[in-house]
């Protein structure tokens, strides 16, 4: 009679020492989500926000005091000549708006969909410019480049910036768990985050009313940055390994997505914070579709710039690790079963005739 060993199910407990540190960094993980989400949104406020004042030097010069005096710090003025001047710098997006004050009476030209948050202060400024001109007379508000009607908040394009970070890191991951091959990850992401962008652009513009402009155009916005983030995810991958995805996930996700000014505008993060984010995909990928969906490409050169580079950052990036993996495998030589060792050694034997 035997008896067999019973059957371990579970090691021993942990010791109550690694339970406290795992709780440690739990909590300080959970903090430092809770700084890099709020921080930008808590600390925001409008400074050196780019806007444009037409009319006379004199006026000019009169409102200029008035904003500072009334937002000090708050809005960088490009002197126009006349309301052409000012309605060209919006469509450029050189500026966010404009104070016309061609005409005399103090006019006020905003563009909500390159920012509703700066749109609603000019506006506020607008109202007391009017009471300065002329009491109880509001001065008159044109939104040059008004959001849809279908979405007048432009909560869906504002929404939209967290699924395309997580969709390139989305994509990353489940490529380097199901695929073999640099070349055939690469060209994985890329067909991901093509179909990705159309799926996408259509589920804004035609679904939500989000968008407006070329779908295409709207499309391929939406694709290259999934792509520039996939492709560096996978770059890292491809080098580092696993930690790799985990430094990928924390530039894109924890720093660039809020810092990416696309709920609000990039100036009104606080301090250098909007310039960092406009040099990483999701900042740039926000005013890149911005200024596809309502300002007809305007703009978007700075934009494109980063993704391309990025995208080209990640190619390299897999090159360089698939080279080294390559590498590093050396000559492979297959393995032969042993049914196929034992006619080999047969083959091999004498024969006496």
């Amino acid at each position: 009679m035997t008896t067999s060993e019973p059957l371990v199910t579970d090691g021993r407990p942990s010791r109550w020492p690694a339970v406290a540190g795992a709780v440690v960094l739990l909590t300080a993980i959970i903090g430092v989500l809770l700084v890099a989400f709020a921080w930008p949104s808590v600390r925001s406020s409008v400074h050196d926000v780019p806007i444009a004042v037409a009319g006379p030097a004199p006026a000019v010069a009169q409102v200029r005091v008035a904003l500072e005096q009334r937002l000090p710090g708050g809005f960088e003025i490009t002197e126009v000549a006349d309301t052409a001047g000012a309605e060209e710098a919006i469509r450029d997006r050189d500026v966010y708006g404009a104070i016309d004050l061609s005409s005399g009476t103090p006019h006020v030209i905003v563009a909500s969909a390159a920012s509703n948050a700066v749109a609603q202060t000019l506006q506020t400024m607008a109202a007391g410019l009017g009471q300065s001109a002329k009491p109880r007379t509001p001065a008159a508000v044109r939104d040059l480049a008004a959001t849809p009607a279908d979405d007048p908040r432009g909560a869906g394009l504002a929404a939209g910036a967290l699924p395309l970070v997580m969709g390139g890191l989305l994509a990353a991951v489940v490529l380097t768990r199901l695929i073999r091959g640099t070349g055939r990850r690469v060209i994985g992401a890329l067909a991901a985050a093509a179909t990705s962008g159309l799926t996408l652009a259509a589920i804004l513009q035609f679904w939500f009313g989000s968008l407006s402009g070329s779908y295409p155009a709207n499309a391929g916005a939406i694709a290259l940055t999934i792509a520039a983030t996939a492709l560096t995810v996978l770059g890292l991958e491809s080098l580092l390994g696993f930690a790799g995805i985990g430094i990928g996930a924390v530039v894109m996700m924890l720093i660039g997505n809020p810092l990416s000014g696309t709920s609000t505008a990039p100036e009104m993060l606080p301090g250098w914070s909007g310039t960092l984010g406009q040099l990483l995909p999701p900042g740039a990928g926000g005013w890149l579709l911005r200024s596809t969906a309502f300002f007809d490409g305007r703009g978007a050169a700075h934009a494109l710039i980063v993704l391309v580079t990025w995208v080209s950052l990640g190619a390299l990036l897999c090159l360089v690790g698939g080279l080294r993996a390559n590498r590093g495998a050396g000559p492979r030589t297959r393995r032969t079963s042993p049914k196929e060792a034992a006619l080999e050694s047969r083959r091999r034997e004498p024969t006496f005739q």
